[in-house]
């Protein structure tokens, strides 16, 4: 090979590690396929270039196809395995190689320990003849320490022949990083030698804690801090919201790099001051891309998006992190449009834009765009296939979003709960605890989510034993302390009727906060206990809870249940004179509720036309329930009318008011609201019930002949009837609707 083609060859090599450095893997892919002459450095650069782009497979490909190979090449195929976690190809590969050095052997030992298998670490240091290099000895020190195994990593260090500066910082390290430092303290004054590393971990770990003081003594007493001991406080008190002190820092740098700008700047992002970032940006010597994206990603965090947009035209050498920040921000302002044309423009797009963009889609609700780019996706990742699942079943498309789940290959708990929660969250109860139980069968552990949405799911269904059994899991999993799940517990003895063990739930939650006293004034209010439900709001006002309007419907629905309609009435003027709460429709339907329930049908037809804001489908829903409870056909015909104007294809409206004209034998006025049904395509859908027995829910469906015993089923229920009847504990009924026949 020439001279001058080693020097081209030479170039591209250079070229190919520093694209995949900063992420450009396929513009380092093209010069790799573009080159007429490649040697061994090619090939390992290569490697090494899809490895830490994650591409590990790929590496290997190329690793198998090299012509010639030599030691560099296998110690850089296991370095990416051990990048990347793949732990097991990595030793298999150490085991196939023609020969080792100690850096193969390094490797190998810090893959096993990085992924905390210390003994097959152990038992590979063991089997080493050569153990005169510090580098094993200290591969194995800082992966004992950095696992908490001090006692193991301190004999070590102790047996170790010839210690160097390393072994020590290691065995610091170890302790800083595990937050333990009063141990890191006494070792870092008991090390025979010290230099900025071990000063700076000292630094560092003082900042994990969020003990900045000490952080700073220390920093005070460095002999020669450089640029990282500097970066790691300033950076420290911007995360703190120290951002004075921060400034104060910066500006007593004796040197400052990218590096320091960059930090600064990040604080002033952070802290919401982005016009001093601005400006500090303004005048740095030089900006790199890091630069350019903060300022980005900080003008996309105040909604200033026009200002981003303008630093993205104006960025000399555009990334893939300012773009998608660029539409990320678009995507919360719901600029889908704006967001597109700035992903097409993306020359080397990864899976974060793609997953932006679909999400954005997804959010908007135009989930055939969503599923288009999703198709165009060249990699798709579990986070992709999840958001579809998320996407449809935030749309109510539950058929949908099994399909895509089923289609995906590897899935994670957030596959599960999407698909559970879209169940729960659509009304599908059934079958969002069917794939609880699924997902336990295949042996992932449910998270807090997935337990408050099968916790939701058993409320709804009044699945009372299931619930029972999920609260048993809970508290094995230790959720019991997580919030969400346990309000969700509270709501699920409650619609099932246990309102004394929702009360003991709330007793003993560790923590409680205003949705946890909603949830308990709610199920007293579900359960008719009202002045319980009065005497929990006294107590949230006690404790300086602040209430709002979720409270306000607990209680005076508390109210309506129990018929205390002084009480409600009381309550309703005070959430407006005492606590500035506009009343909102759900609570003029509670009042319309109590009055109605009450007989008081003038007074609550009065509140409905004096109303300040629209009566909605739920105010005009209670006044006819209330007028169907008191037989006032002219005023439900006139409530009916108004809800067939929000829920024309509502069954129950029209079924209820036919059954009011029927009990009058207002025939022909019945044949009219059929008519009416008929006209507006309204298809009367058989009713449903279920019953938990044996912790199993069985689903009943009018006329179903598929469920076993259903005729003997039918007879018993006449028979119940007409007990009933003859005990006066119900209205003549035509026997007739309970033929089965």
């Amino acid at each position: 090979m020439g001279s001058k083609l080693k020097s081209v060859v030479y170039n591209q090599n250079l070229k190919i590690t520093q694209f995949a450095k900063s992420g450009r893997i396929e513009e380092s892919i093209r010069i790799f396929e573009n080159m007429k002459s490649r040697n061994t450095v090619t090939y390992n650069s290569m490697i090494s270039a899809y490895s830490k782009n994650g591409r590990v497979s790929d590496a290997r490909r190329l690793f198998d196809q090299m012509p010639f190979k030599n030691l560099v090449s296998w110690n850089s195929m296991i370095a990416g395995y051990s990048h990347n976690d793949h732990v097991r190809e990595a030793a298999q590969l150490f085991e196939e190689m023609p020969n080792r050095d100690i850096f193969s052997w390094t490797l190998m030992i810090t893959c096993y320990t990085r992924n905390e298998e210390l003994e097959k670490a152990r038992h590979l240091f063991d089997r080493m003849l050569d153990k005169k290099d510090p580098a094993c000895w200290n591969a194995m020190i800082a992966g004992y320490a950095k696992n908490g195994q001090f006692n193991a990593a301190r004999r070590l260090l102790d047996e170790m022949p010839a210690k160097d500066l390393v072994s020590w910082n290691s065995m610091l390290a170890g302790y800083t990083q595990n937050e333990e430092m009063n141990l890191g303290s006494k070792f870092f004054d008991e090390m025979p030698v010290k230099d900025v590393v071990s000063w700076n971990l000292m630094i560092d770990g003082f900042v994990q804690i969020g003990d900045l003081d000490s952080a700073f003594q220390y920093f005070q007493r460095i002999p020669c801090a450089n640029v990282v001991s500097w970066v790691t406080l300033l950076s420290a008190y911007t995360r703190n919201s120290r951002i004075t002190e921060a400034r104060g820092l910066f500006d007593q740098m004796p040197e400052r790099n990218v590096v320091a700008w960059n930090a600064m700047i990040t604080g002033y992002v952070q802290n919401g001051k982005v016009e001093e970032g601005y400006q500090l940006f303004v005048e740095m010597p030089e900006q790199n891309s890091v630069s350019w994206t903060t300022m980005i990603s900080g003008y996309v965090r105040v909604g200033k998006l026009d200002e981003a947009r303008e630093l993205l035209e104006r960025m000399p050498y555009k990334n893939v992190a300012a773009q998608t920040a660029m539409i990320s921000g678009y995507v919360q302002s719901m600029r889908m449009d704006d967001a597109r044309h700035i992903f097409e423009k993306i020359g080397c797009r990864d899976s974060v834009s793609w997953n932006t963009m679909i999400a954005g889609y997804a959010q908007c609700g135009r989930m055939d765009e969503a599923m288009r780019l999703f198709e165009r996706m060249p990699k798709k990742d579990i986070i992709s296939w999840n958001t579809l699942i998320a996407g449809f079943a935030q749309e109510g498309n539950m058929d949908r979003a099994l399909r895509i789940f089923e289609e995906m290959g590897a899935r994670n708990t957030i596959s599960w709960n999407s698909l559970v929660s879209g169940y729960t969250q659509n009304g599908v109860y059934a079958d969002a605890l069917r794939y609880f139980l699924l997902m336990r069968r295949e042996g992932l552990k449910p998270d807090w989510s997935t337990y408050a949405c099968g916790v939701s799911a058993c409320a709804n269904l009044a699945a009372l034993q299931i619930g029972k059994q999920l609260h048993n899991l809970i508290l094995k999993s230790g959720y019991t302390n997580d919030l969400f799940v346990g309000n969700a517990l509270i709501t699920m003895y409650a619609k099932c009727g246990r309102i004394l063990l929702s009360k003991q739930t709330f007793d003993e939650m560790d923590s409680i906060d205003l949705v946890s006293w909603n949830s308990l004034i709610a199920g007293y209010a579900l359960n008719g206990y009202g002045s319980e439900a009065i005497g929990l709001f006294r107590e949230m006002e006690s404790a300086r809870v602040g209430v709002d309007e979720i409270t306000f419907i607990g209680v005076l629905a508390a109210c309506s249940h129990a018929g205390m309609i002084d009480d409600g009435l009381k309550l309703f003027d005070s959430m407006m004179k005492d606590y500035s709460i506009e009343p909102n429709a759900e609570h003029y339907a509670c009042m319309v509720d109590l009055l109605g329930r009450a007989g008081r049908l003038g007074g609550a037809y009065k509140l409905v036309i004096g109303m300040p804001i629209e009566a909605n489908a739920g105010i005009w829903g209670a006044l006819l329930g209330a007028c169907r409870i008191h037989q006032n056909l002219e005023l439900a015909k006139f409530a009916a009318e108004k809800l067939f104007e929000f829920e024309p294809h509502k069954t129950s409206n029209y079924v209820l008011l036919s059954n009011m004209l029927a009990e009058a034998g207002r025939w022909d006025e019945v044949e009219r609201v059929r008519m009416l049904m008929k006209g507006r395509g309204v298809q009367k859908q058989p009713g449903c019930s279920w019953i938990e027995v044996k912790s199993q829910l069985h689903a009943f469906f009018a006329d179903d002949w598929t469920q076993p015993r259903t005729a003997e089923i039918c007879e018993t229920l006449k028979a119940l009837t007409a007990q009933m009847r003859n005990m006066g504990c119900m209205p003549d009924v035509d026997m007739s609707l309970f033929d089965c026949g």
